[in-house]
């Protein structure tokens, strides 16, 4: 990876931060002016509207001039630009390192991820911990810029300095996002704040103080009351944004700190349990084109939002509905141009079902596709080993392509499907979970209450009873291909030892991995420019 996280804090965090100034979600394709300066960019309200969009939308592309191309300016660089997505590679380090899915494609480095053998040279684990750092960056100096100080000497109206004080804090819950992810995949990292000069060679810290910091920094922001109220604007970041990573964070508080904070999970998750969500009336609405307007909607807490007309690229929700597209599918059904022929599931998923991937009885098996397929991974290349998972899809609940194909003549290459990265479900979940771990003080009915909303949903018979044990098995059913099955499979001591799937540890039949892969090693290219930054044990 040739871009390291001391420049990205650096001057690199400045210019990123000044050209997004003229790309965001609602227009990603234009040419960043580079002639505009902080002292301009951030006395205009707009223009900070428009640094804050490129902050939300740095999860969902990878440049400042749309997919891999022969203009393309990615913000990364030393891989492909398409595979250098933030939200392309989270998914892909939360789920082909599990149960839940396989990647097919032999470039250098995604064997290790199907076989949980990578290293700290491995290419796609030096893009996740690069995107991580590189939105901290970007949100740092963003945060910086709109202090309360600078807003003053650039004379913003009484008005427009209080919006610009809410937007400071949504960047704050961005950065707080992404430093979960850095606790959660790299157990710590390297850290700055506004307050480190740019320039700066941050120093480590580790996942327990990065912990204190995190959960301090939503806590502030919460109490504040700067964020929007929950639902007010969708795919912004609001309270019940806000109070769903408090809710993730301290569910997984025994993990990153050795002390339970269940009853702590409980009280934020009551928040959001009582903010007005309702679960979607279709589970499939959750994954099609329009779940930023059908009743989808209602039910996701923070997408990462995508348009096929306007947030161009090659990984993302694009990733997600080519790659598992071959065979016998056809592109047309899914409401995209072709297939990448690439994911499949392994058996460890379908089995969680009755009647594993063929059986109707519960809406959330329907979504798998056997047609010429085979339920058993002997070979990681074949793609006819493992069903397809046709989860997400660039069509409406009414049966209409997305908007790059109505277009474009029918090319469909881009979707318009966001990512729900937090929605209802989990939540009510995760409430379960907490009061089965000994949680207190929970006011939203009783862990089988919870788990059987979510369940009926779908069609699936009411459980008698509830216990933890049935709890990762229910995400599993619910959550599946959703980025949160590595993190549940290491928070139900499942992930390393006494549990085995297709390939974990290389074999076929799988077999135990070494503890310290619970989490991933820093990439060797940045500890060689920052001299503050240990290794992971066992890298």
């Amino acid at each position: 990876m040739q871009r390291n996280f001391t420049r990205t804090l650096g001057m690199l965090a400045l210019a990123a931060g000044l050209a997004a100034a003229s790309s965001c979600t609602k227009d990603l394709n234009q040419t960043p002016d580079y002639s505009a300066n902080s002292e301009v960019v951030y006395s205009d309200p707009a223009q900070i509207q428009q640094v804050l969009a490129r902050l939300y939308a740095t999860f969902a592309v990878s440049g400042q001039n749309g997919p891999s191309s022969g203009t393309a300016q990615p913000d990364i660089s030393g891989i492909d630009e398409g595979f250098s997505n933030y939200l392309r590679q989270y998914w892909q380090i939360q789920e082909v390192t599990t149960d839940e899915a396989v990647i097919g494609w032999t470039d250098s480095g995604l064997p290790d991820l199907n076989t949980n053998k990578w290293d700290a040279n491995n290419a796609f684990v030096r893009a996740t911990y690069d995107r991580v750092f590189y939105e901290i960056a970007l949100c740092n100096e963003f945060i910086r810029q709109t202090s309360d100080a600078n807003l003053t000497k650039r004379g913003l109206s009484t008005d427009a300095a209080s919006t610009v004080r809410t937007y400071r804090d949504e960047a704050r819950v961005l950065r707080a996002l992404s430093y979960w992810h850095a606790i959660d995949l790299f157990g710590g990292g390297p850290f700055a704040t506004e307050a480190d000069a740019i320039g700066t060679i941050p120093s480590y810290k580790k996942g327990s103080d990065m912990f204190t910091y995190v959960e301090s920094e939503l806590k502030a922001v919460d109490v504040a009351g700067l964020l929007l109220k929950p639902r007010a604007v969708y795919a912004r970041v609001d309270q019940a944004v806000c109070w769903t990573l408090l809710t993730k964070l301290y569910l997984n508080a025994k993990v990153y700190t050795g002390t339970d904070r269940s009853t702590d999970a409980i009280t934020y998750a009551n928040k959001v349990l009582n903010a007005g969500y309702t679960l979607s009336p279709t589970y499939s609405w959750l994954f099609l084109a329009d779940n930023d307007k059908s009743a989808a909607r209602n039910e996701i807490i923070f997408p990462i939002a995508f348009d096929g007309i306007k947030t161009q690229t090659y990984g993302g929700m694009t990733y997600l509905i080519h790659a598992p597209v071959g065979g016998s599918v056809q592109p047309a059904t899914i409401g995209i141009n072709g297939g990448w022929g690439g994911l499949r599931t392994k058996p460890a998923l379908t089995s969680l079902f009755p009647g594993g991937a063929t059986s109707t009885a519960d809406t959330r098996q329907t979504l798998f596709y056997t047609k010429g397929q085979k339920s058993s991974v002997d070979t990681l290349a074949l793609f006819t080993n493992g069903y397809l998972v046709l989860k997400y899809r660039n069509v409406t609940s009414t049966g209409k392509q997305g908007s790059d194909a109505q277009v474009n003549g029918g090319s469909g290459n881009f979707p318009d499907t966001d990512f729900p990265m937090f929605r209802l479900a989990d939540v009510q979940l995760m409430y379960a979970e907490a009061l089965l771990r000994g949680g207190t003080g929970g006011t939203a009915g009783t862990a089988l209450a919870q788990v059987n909303a979510v369940r009926a949903r779908s069609g699936a018979a009411p459980l008698a009873s509830v216990q933890l044990a049935d709890i990762l098995d229910e995400r599993g059913r619910e959550l599946y291909w959703e980025g949160h099955r590595r993190t549940d499979l290491i928070r139900f001591g499942k992930y390393t030892t006494g549990y085995n799937w297709a390939f974990k540890g290389g074999l076929p039949a799988g077999k135990d991995i070494e503890a310290f892969r619970t989490i991933f090693p820093l990439p060797n290219t940045d500890r060689v420019v920052n001299p503050n930054l240990p290794q992971n044990p066992g890298y």
